[in-house]
């Protein structure tokens, strides 16, 4: 188990971080004033500001340009699309590379590497037929359209996605599709033009067959997106989260993704490497906050002294260094263990990053907000927003309580296994 960084995966991390503290961060500045100041005047925010297309045509031609493009299928895509034209990345050596892209909300869309575009991408290279991948993955490798994924549901507990109450019902060589879904991330985007949704088709099947992933066109008849929501007051344009209707969409039945009933099955294709990314992101957004801690700590004077020295500020300091240390190793044993064992073999170690990352970053990025202040609250500073993305990804795919519960199964599997024999015995 050697975490040492490949020479590729280091020399793509250095460019990245480079790039997004050089190009990003200033350019992040002047976008959230323009959305703040389109909203004031009642002007529409979802609009994509013209910086955003011009860092995503400078990342382009420097190479840094779906990084995300996972080892193994990528196939003619990297040729095309890739970076710098070479094979994927595995999930190692990606990590280092998307915790580079945490450090600004715009980085990953700049890099077309952003959720929920790189999931549903994955989910056509790995899953789709080549009509899905010829309508829809090669424009969004390319950048020229947006994704949504519509899966979790306002009625229901969606924690347990067996609950699901939207249906993509076989009629015919057509797929008709109803449903209610909410927190679909990529919603407000106006370039989305396909949502990979999720719903019930067969109740008859094994519990974990009545499901399919279905594209949908956001043009089709019976799609509306009813309103866009706010993660803590954030809406997090030009992305955006959306409550979305689907009333009798009549689609062909080529549009099921993989076939009937295999959705369960694509869902953990999907969400295992998506665990990852987010997980590393979130390191690098902590990493983010703590600097912005320190330069505030150092600068900034009360009763006397610098606030590192008052209240027991320095430890606090030192707790959230030691803290981001041990999530990055944690993570980069679990995308070691992903690409090692799969994800069936790295079920436990994909939910302890899942449970245990979100909640560091939440810490730290509470730590910077206290040390900034009234500062750390208002639009100065990107730390509210930071702590909004944070304490959403407890939830987002999969909240805490299911990552421990799956943790605790695994963890008491050969405990339980040997008190029955034990039992079996007497």
């Amino acid at each position: 188990m050697d975490f040492a960084h490949s020479s590729r995966a280091a020399d793509l991390a250095e460019r990245v971080r480079t790039f997004v503290d050089t190009e990003v961060l200033p350019a992040e500045e002047v976008i959230t004033a323009d959305i703040l100041a389109r909203r004031a005047r009642g002007a529409d925010p979802w609009t994509v500001h013209p910086l955003i297309e011009e860092l995503k045509t400078k990342a382009r031609s420097g190479g840094l340009w779906n990084l995300f493009l996972p080892a193994g299928h990528e196939g003619a895509y990297a040729a095309k699309y890739g970076t710098d034209g070479a094979a994927g990345l595995t999930n190692l050596d990606y990590a280092p590379v998307a915790e580079a892209t945490g450090r600004s909300y715009l980085a990953p869309l700049v890099f077309n590497c952003n959720a929920p575009d790189t999931g549903n991408m994955e989910v056509l290279l790995k899953y789709g037929s080549q009509g899905q991948k010829d309508q829809w993955l090669d424009p969004l490798l390319d950048g020229r359209i947006r994704s949504v994924f519509l899966m979790t549901e306002p009625g229901v507990a969606s924690s347990d996605a067996t609950n699901m109450e939207a249906t993509a019902r076989l009629d015919g060589d057509e797929v008709v599709i109803n449903g209610r879904k909410w927190w679909s991330t990529g919603a407000g985007h106006p370039d989305a033009k396909v949502g990979i949704f999720m719903g019930l088709t067969d109740e008859s099947a094994p519990r974990h067959q009545q499901h399919s992933m279905v594209a949908v066109p956001l043009d089709a008849p019976g799609v509306k997106v009813e309103r866009l929501l706010t993660a803590m007051g954030v809406y997090d344009e030009p992305i955006g989260h959306g409550e979305v209707t689907l009333t009798d969409v009549r689609l062909p039945a080529e549009a099921i993704i993989a076939g009937p009933g295999r959705a369960f099955e694509i869902a953990q294709g999907r969400l295992g490497p998506g665990r990852v990314h987010h997980c590393m992101r979130l390191i690098g957004l902590a990493e983010y906050a703590l600097e912005l801690a320190c330069e505030r700590s150092v600068r900034r004077v009360a009763f006397g002294k610098p606030i590192a020295n008052l209240g027991g500020n320095r430890e606090r300091l030192a707790k959230a260094r030691i803290a981001i240390n041990q999530a990055r190793l944690h993570v980069l044993h679990a995308a070691w263990k992903l690409d090692t064992y799969g994800t069936a073999g790295s079920l436990s170690e994909v939910s302890e990053i899942k449970a245990a990352v979100p909640q560091m970053a939440c810490d730290v990025i509470d730590l910077a907000i206290q040390l900034h202040g009234g500062a750390g609250m208002g639009p100065d500073f990107p730390l509210a927003t930071a702590y909004a993305g944070a304490r959403s990804l407890r939830l987002a795919d999969g909240p805490d309580e299911v990552h421990l519960g799956v943790v605790a199964r695994h963890l008491l599997k050969p405990y339980a296994a040997a008190a029955a024999a034990e039992a079996g015995a007497r």
